[in-house]
């Protein structure tokens, strides 16, 4: 391992330079919390229907 790479990083914008398709931190970010807010509402509206149906 080399010396001059860090073994953690301790702020997101450490990371930046790293990014593929050079990506910016903050559009990443904005997009992982979209991607969990769809995710999350897709999880509740099945969860719904099925309680919505066995009753």
């Amino acid at each position: 391992m080399r010396a001059d790479l860090p073994l953690a990083y301790s702020t997101a914008g450490d990371a930046a330079g790293g990014l593929l398709f050079g990506w910016d931190i903050a559009t990443l970010q904005q997009g992982a919390l979209v991607y969990l807010g769809l995710s999350s509402l897709a999880f509740v509206v099945v969860w719904v229907v099925g309680y919505l149906r066995r009753s």
